[in-house]
């Protein structure tokens, strides 16, 4: 199977609404083979269900909490268990079509987070989601900003086989204890300028990468809107990091999607 696959991108985003089609088209014409839609809140899984009918084949859903809720105006916090009341029904009657929960996860932040209190009510959030993921065998999509290490052990704890983590932010000695847990990493086209970014790829292994776009943010150029289109910009960069060929960068990296969310495969040849 040859092409990119985008493990994690914001396609509902309202900066897609006005131009949806060319977005995919355009993105197909760069390589893109499927992209994976996640949710931050209850508030865009019909959006995202709707998006992956009018795309079959091409979007594919992920639903879940993001750990930080609170769309503007209402001021942005650290998610709360009552933030899944809305979620869990919906998560199960489209469990069918699901090829991963997410995006979930961690965020200590400290403009978000005011202490240890809103610290365990994001830990409990993720872990309910996990059960759920280990009860639908679906992996998780996870986001782990400021809090990569506390994220990775939380999930092993768990008991979580599954999981990418999207646009790591952690030390490169931290990711490496996700890779031996059999974790997968995915990496932004922001990583054209972040150094940090760089030096992740520079560690890891390309066994345990994917690609990602994090559309509409995490572009290759700051506060302009990003397009799962990038996707070969961080492929490229990442093959010229490990000196491989940039066909090499592709195999792997879709290969790890598909081990990583087996449904795809199926869906991918329906």
């Amino acid at each position: 199977m040859k092409g990119f696959i985008d493990c994690h991108c914001h396609i509902s985003a309202g900066e897609f609404d006005n131009d949806i089609e060319d977005v995919i088209e355009n993105s197909k014409k760069a390589g893109l083979l499927a992209l994976l839609a996640v949710a931050e809140n209850v508030g865009e899984f019909e959006k995202i269900i709707q998006l992956s009918q009018r795309f079959p084949g091409f979007i594919f859903p992920c639903l879940g909490v993001h750990p930080i809720q609170g769309t503007a105006p209402e001021p942005q916090r650290g998610a709360v268990l009552q933030d899944l009341d809305a979620a869990l029904p919906l998560i199960e009657k489209y469990k069918d079509h699901l090829v991963a929960i997410g995006e979930v996860g961690l965020d200590f932040t400290p403009r978000f987070v005011s202490g240890d209190a809103d610290k365990d009510s994001q830990r409990q959030v993720l872990i309910r989601q996990a059960e759920i993921a280990k009860q639908l065998d679906l992996p998780l999509n996870v986001h782990s900003r400021s809090a990569g290490r506390p994220t990775i052990h939380l999930l092993k704890e768990q008991g979580v086989e599954k999981a990418l983590l999207h646009a790591f932010d952690g030390k490169p000695s931290v990711a490496m204890e996700g890779v031996k847990a059999g974790y997968f990493f995915s990496i932004p086209p922001s990583i054209v300028r972040s150094e940090q970014k760089q030096k992740l790829v520079k560690q890891l292994p390309l066994e345990s990468m994917c690609l990602e776009t994090d559309s509409p943010a995490l572009g290759p150029e700051k506060q302009v809107r990003n397009e799962p289109k990038n996707i070969s910009v961080c492929a490229e960069y990442i093959s010229k990091i490990k000196g491989v060929p940039l066909e090499t960068v592709m195999e792997v990296t879709t290969q790890n999607a598909l081990r990583l969310f087996p449904r795809l495969k199926t869906l991918l040849r329906a």
